[in-house]
């Protein structure tokens, strides 16, 4: 094991201390996601949890659940999620983010806005002094018109593309949908205006700044774990 999924599986491990029987849970997605989804899967086939339900953010992370026995329940099933866990690319100092690399950024950002606690795990290393330094922005768009949407994400100051895989091919998401990936040389200069921008452009379905979601940061290290809440 790496000393990186060392930290990832550590973070893990302090969030899955707070789940509790009878929980309704959100699943992110993404690497370390992953390792929770695990881990609670483990304690569930132990009888150390009962009566858990769980609501994933991608069909990746689904099938992950279900190989563990964790039950499935729908978000109108569901109501309120008592606590949702995900992973992030980037975290800066007033607890944004940058979300979506996992390609299920649409899918993640809904589930935490039904939850009461949105509960971020990561590596120390996915801190940073603004977003957009080091990670690209994703954005979700429409099939229809994508190159004309990738046009205008370009005048935004970045340099934005449509996401390929290694064989050329765009990316689908699980919404049928295409994902652009947009850098910033010096990172996002103000994010809640590029925020404004992309939610107020037709074509663009949804991206990847989580602002003011995120109620707590476990960030896992060389020197062990930090709990960072956020200021309400």
């Amino acid at each position: 094991m790496s000393d990186l999924t060392e930290l990832k599986r550590l973070a893990a491990q302090r969030a899955l201390a707070e789940v509790q029987d009878g929980m309704r849970l959100g699943l992110g997605t993404g690497s370390t996601a992953a390792i929770f989804i695990d881990l609670l899967g483990q304690r569930l086939r132990a009888g150390d949890l009962q009566h858990i339900a769980a609501v994933a953010t991608s069909q990746a992370s689904a099938a992950r659940a279900a190989a563990w026995g964790i039950p499935a329940i729908s978000l109108a099933a569901a109501g309120r999620l008592h606590l949702a866990v995900d992973g992030a690319d980037e975290i800066d100092a007033a607890l944004n983010l940058i979300k979506g690399l996992g390609h299920a950024l649409l899918r993640e950002k809904i589930v935490a806005i039904h939850a009461e606690r949105f509960l971020v795990i990561a590596d120390e290393g996915k801190r940073s002094p603004r977003l957009g330094v080091r990670s690209p922005l994703p954005v979700e768009i429409t099939p229809f018109a994508a190159d004309a949407t990738v046009n205008w994400l370009n005048t935004l100051g970045c340099r934005a593309e449509l996401w390929r895989d290694a064989q050329g091919q765009p990316f689908c998401t699980d919404n049928g949908n295409l994902l652009a990936r947009c850098w910033f040389a010096a990172g996002i200069a103000d994010p809640y205006a590029l925020a404004r921008a992309l939610a107020d452009r037709p074509g663009v379905v949804e991206h990847g700044l989580f602002l003011d979601m995120a109620d707590a940061v476990i960030l896992a290290g060389g020197d062990g774990l930090t709990l960072l809440e956020r200021q309400r």
